[in-house]
């Protein structure tokens, strides 16, 4: 989508500075289209609302001339929709962006944005799985069953050991190119995650077995420019197909309906930190940009201990 796509009904000088933001934001912080586009979505939103409360598309002028009271009418209008904390959040971290964007080119500072304070979001743990329920999800056996082929069993084991074998997000695994495991085996991989950042992730022996089982049976051929994975019709594999096989079998093993497979990155960063894993080195495996981030997983793992604790202690 062009930047300037979809701005009708906002000031000539404000979209311009829109698409110059957005462009910085794909081309310079190397975010995704889809954030970008959120991120276009969520101020046009909020430029939108600022016109019809004001009487008037705002002009760059008027952005700067901002009060508190008039970006709480717009959280309070949000709201009143049936927003929740966290997308409104979310909603006014990409409009406060568009705002530093501004006043980094000099053209105005929106004090009244950081003069608002963010909306508290309920904290929430990851809910990983227990190490068995884990290990059987990269189990071929397990949904063979069914009356899909062979070597879609054999892909969908290897997805979901890449996962929690690697600490992987989907997006990540499905990245993955055939080159990547040449041969059908690599003990180490090069993971392009958020931002496009790259990492270095180890392969398990186990690992690098599954994919190689579902490579020698996959009847698509596959350049090694193409996607490790694949689809039933040799098309690149969505995330959607992974998400159905999850819920397969978490059917199967009788698992909450919090066993996605999102949840097998964060049993990976739990069951290495409960092993004695370093915190640090979890963070760079994970890809996160703040140890912050992989802090949490610290809770996790204390509020687990507490759990056995207050079930097996005799005075508990």
């Amino acid at each position: 989508m062009a930047p300037n796509s979809e701005l009708t009904g906002v000031a000539p000088k404000v979209a311009a500075e829109i698409g110059s933001w957005l462009r910085h934001l794909g081309d310079e912080r190397r975010m995704s289209p889809k954030t970008v586009e959120a991120y276009r979505r969520d101020v046009v939103q909020f430029l939108g609302f600022l016109a019809a409360h004001r009487g008037g598309a705002p002009s760059l002028k008027d952005l700067s001339a901002l009060e508190p009271a008039d970006v709480r009418a717009y959280m309070a209008a949000r709201r009143a929709e049936g927003i929740g904390s966290r997308s409104l959040m979310r909603m006014l971290a990409g409009v406060r962006g568009f705002g530093r964007f501004l006043e980094r080119s000099g053209k105005g500072k929106v004090g009244a944005l950081a003069a608002v304070r963010t909306p508290k979001i309920p904290k929430t743990l990851p809910r990983p799985l227990s190490i068995g329920a884990a290990k059987q999800m990269a189990d071929p056996a397990l949904a063979a069953g069914d009356e899909r082929p062979q070597w879609i069993h054999a892909r969908d084991a290897a997805v979901l050991a890449l996962l929690y074998g690697g600490g992987l997000r989907i997006s990540e695994a499905l990245g993955l190119r055939r080159s990547d495991f040449a041969g059908g085996r690599r003990e180490v991989i090069t993971v392009t995650g958020k931002g496009r950042k790259e990492r270095m992730v180890p392969v398990l022996p186990q690992v690098q077995q599954l994919v190689a089982d579902y490579l020698a049976l996959c009847p698509h051929e596959v350049g090694e420019d193409g996607p490790l994975f694949v689809g039933a019709k040799g098309g690149p594999l969505s995330a959607r197909v992974v998400q159905l096989a999850m819920a397969r079998l978490r059917g199967a093993l009788g698992l909450p309906e919090t066993a996605t497979p999102h949840a097998l990155r964060h049993s990976f960063a739990t069951h290495l930190l409960a092993r004695g894993g370093d915190l640090r080195s979890i963070q760079e495996l994970l890809g996160h940009a703040s140890l912050a981030t992989t802090q949490i997983y610290t809770e996790v793992d204390a509020e687990r201990l507490i759990a056995a604790y207050r079930a097996a202690h005799p005075r508990a």
